[in-house]
Parts: structure tokens; C-alpha cells; sequence
């Protein structure tokens, strides 16, 4: 049974933005919050998940779609900063929620997080 939910992502910097629609899926993700918990948004004709993606830029991240999989890299090299030095990389696989179009599949990059939404067939 689908749950209706007014959700809110945060970013960092306290950026929010409000997104509407049925949650029936969690996806597991390292960067989001305390838990690392996201919750995947979706209603009968679309879906989105919002990524946090603090850390990363947009030329270090990759989204692909194989199959009904879409497939998330995040990768940035070597940086260093007055602690030392830090390299981050993130890979994850999630399956597409049922009916998505993997054609539809868009990604965006805004505020720290990563957007993700595709159209239902």
C-alpha cells in the first residue's frame, strides 16, 4: 500500500525542497543525513529521489541506466586541505521503480543534491 507524503529533502546549507507523491521505497545512501536512509518519490505518471551530494561536483558524478537498473558514481580525486589529504568514491545500484521508461531518465545537479526523475510508461 502506497502512503501519500509531503517530503522535504535537506541539503547541505540548509537548502530544502519539497517534493509530493507516493513513498513506498527506501534506498540506502551513504551521504544522506544520520540514518542514510533516501526515500524514492513516485505517483502513477512519474518518480524522483534527491541525492545528497556534498563533497561532489557535477564532473564527478555519473548516472547511467542499464536495463531497469540505474547506476550512481561518485568519484573526485585526491584533494587536500589543512588535515591531510581525502579521496571520496560512492557506486551504487538501484533498481528503477516498476514502469519507469529508463529512456526518461534525467539527473540534476542543484544545491548539493543530486535529482533523479523518470517518466512512467
Amino acid at each position: 500500500m502506497k502512503e501519500t507524503n509531503s517530503l522535504q529533502l535537506q541539503a547541505a546549507k540548509m537548502t530544502t525542497m519539497e517534493l509530493k507523491g507516493h513513498t513506498d521505497k527506501l534506498w540506502d545512501w551513504p551521504l544522506q543525513g544520520e540514518d542514510g536512509i533516501v526515500r524514492v518519490i513516485e505517483d502513477d505518471k512519474h518518480f524522483e529521489v534527491g541525492l545528497d551530494a556534498t563533497y561532489f561536483a557535477a564532473k564527478d558524478i555519473s548516472v547511467k541506466v542499464i536495463n531497469d537498473l540505474l547506476q550512481v558514481n561518485f568519484e573526485h580525486e585526491i584533494r587536500s586541505d589543512k588535515f591531510g589529504s581525502i579521496s571520496r568514491n560512492i557506486s551504487r545500484c538501484y533498481h528503477l521503480p516498476e514502469g519507469v521508461d529508463p529512456k526518461t531518465i534525467k539527473s540534476n545537479l542543484s544545491n548539493n543534491v543530486l535529482f533523479i526523475t523518470g517518466q512512467k510508461r
